[in-house]
Order: structure tokens, then sequence, then C-alpha cells
């Protein structure tokens, strides 16, 4: 997990919360002398089921992290903020909560759905019951979404790197995230999907857009071009 990152030189223009997929955005805000508040508060696989709970407080409607060194940081965050809770938020939420697709996608999930060659067959990845599975697998996050939306808060989901690690199943890395990526969409969340900037012919993240010597992440190239477009839409 990478540092949470805070900029308290000007006021904030969005709250970051995410798993390690916000530290490149979080890294492009503060070298580009963004102000912003806000990083990573835990590893992807922390944000998929359990990891909140809703709380009347005060300050209003707010939520509660389960695991105490995410709660610490974003109590801090919202001090910084000037807030109490998620309610008196007065500026955009980006997060990255619910898209580890790459955790989703581990093979050995899916073993039950191969065919005699090993694969997950098309149409399982096209049909309900795959969706089912997977909105499941993030109910938490989805949920999330569902109640900073409804405090009517801003909220923008920033789509993660493409990028399958070799204990993940590339197709069904693919078709999760999507299912993912229209879930989040039905609630309300606008998506930021760059894919069509930060990906080559074979679908997956370009090299000079990657974190070098890992799996999973993108570099601070790719940050670069996610601040890029909220920039570009008003943040």
């Amino acid at each position: 997990m990478r540092t949470p990152s805070l900029t308290t030189t000007a006021p904030a223009r969005f709250l970051l919360l995410g798993d390690s997929h916000a530290g490149p955005i979080g890294r492009a805000a503060r070298n580009a002398g963004i102000p912003f508040q806000g990083g990573p508060i835990g590893a992807g696989r922390e944000f998929t089921d359990s990891f909140f709970t809703p709380r009347d407080t005060p300050g209003g409607p707010d939520v509660v992290f389960r695991a105490d060194e995410a709660e610490e940081h974003y109590r801090r965050f919202l001090k910084e903020l000037g807030v109490d809770a998620l309610a008196g938020l007065g500026v955009p939420l980006v997060a990255t909560f619910g898209f580890c697709a790459h955790f989703v996608a581990l093979r050995e999930n899916w073993d039950l759905y191969r065919d005699r060659a090993g694969t997950v067959v098309p149409g399982f990845l096209a049909g309900p019951l795959f969706d089912a599975i997977v909105r499941a697998a993030v109910r938490d996050a989805l949920a999330f979404y569902a109640h900073a939306v409804g405090l009517g808060l801003r909220v923008l989901a920033v789509m993660p790197p493409q990028r399958v690690p070799g204990q993940s199943d590339p197709a069904v890395f693919m078709a999760a995230q999507e299912s993912i990526r229209l879930a989040v969409t039905d609630l309300g969340v606008e998506i930021v999907d760059l894919r069509h900037r930060t990906t080559g012919p074979d679908g997956l993240q370009r090299p000079e857009l990657c974190e070098a010597d890992d799996e999973i992440h993108g570099n601070l190239a790719f940050g670069r071009i996610i601040l890029s477009e909220l920039l570009d839409r008003g943040l």
C-alpha cells in the first residue's frame, strides 16, 4: 500500500479514497501542485466486502471503516477538510474501491466453471450468473458508493490499470471489471474509464504506464493521465 497523500496549501479540490491504485493519482496531483486530501487507506482486497459501517453523527450521516488504519486515515482527511462526516463533504469524492478485479479473477476461484480445455467459457462470462457472483464479491464497495451518492455527493470511481498478474485469469479479469463498472454506473457514480488512452491493441496497459518491477500497478505517468481527466471534468 502506498503512503496516504495530503496537501494543505490551498482548498482541496477533491477527496481521494481507495486502495493502492489511488497512489499514482495522489502523487500526480501532489507533483502538479493540485490541492487535494486523501490517498490509499488499505489494500484492494480490503475494500470489497464488510469494510465499513454507516453511522449517524451530529455532523450528519457518515461511515466508519472497520480497519483501524483505514479509519485513522479517513478521520485525518476529514479533519483537514474541516468536516466531521462524509455528509459534510463539500468537494467531489474520487475513489478506487471495488475495482480490484485481479482478486476476483484469481484462477482458482473459477475452476468449477472451466471446460475440458481449462477455459472459462465466454458464454458463462457474459451471463447473469457470472455477473451476480462478481457483484456479490464486491457488494460492500457497491454499498459504499450507494451510500455516498445517497448523501448527494459527486462521486467519481477510477477504473484500475489494465494489468493481469499471473495468478489471475485475463478473460475473467476483463469480464469482472465490466460487471463492476456497470454496477457502479447504475448507482449514479461517474466512471473514469481511460482504457482507450492507456492500453495497447491487446487491451492491456501500455508498458510506459506500468510501475516497474510490479505486476498490477500503474506508474506516475498513468496517474497524470487520470489527473488530467479529473481536471477536465471540473475538479
